[in-house]
């Protein structure tokens, strides 16, 4: 039951963020530009998001599916976070981090389950 709460939790969450980087939300987009990530890796950013957040709830049928799809947000998520730590933004690392904690902790129980 909590691998299912949790796990439902954090493609929630992750899919929210994809929604909000490939609606360009403000508040995505102008950190991106100060951490100079270029405008064109955006649709691709927020389709990677939606993808592992689907990964994360097809995990739940697919156990394997959810392995490999919190394997891959947990890079992503590690990747923002050397992003944001490269532009020495230490203001906004908080943000990715809140992102890679739920991620993590779904892959983590999917791959006990």
């Amino acid at each position: 039951m909590m691998q299912l709460i949790v796990t439902v939790l954090a493609a929630a969450w992750v899919g929210f963020s994809a929604y909000a980087i490939l609606t360009r939300a403000a508040w995505v987009i102008e950190p991106l530009q100060s951490y100079g990530v270029p405008a064109s890796w955006w649709p691709w950013l927020g389709a990677a998001k939606a993808a592992g957040a689907a990964g994360l709830l097809a995990g739940l049928v697919l156990p394997v599916v959810g392995v490999l799809a919190g394997i891959g947000l947990v890079v992503y998520f590690a990747g923002a976070v050397v992003t944001v730590l490269r532009a020495r933004s230490y203001k906004t690392v908080a943000y990715p981090i809140m992102y890679l904690v739920p991620v993590t902790a779904a892959l983590l129980l999917g791959a006990a389950a």
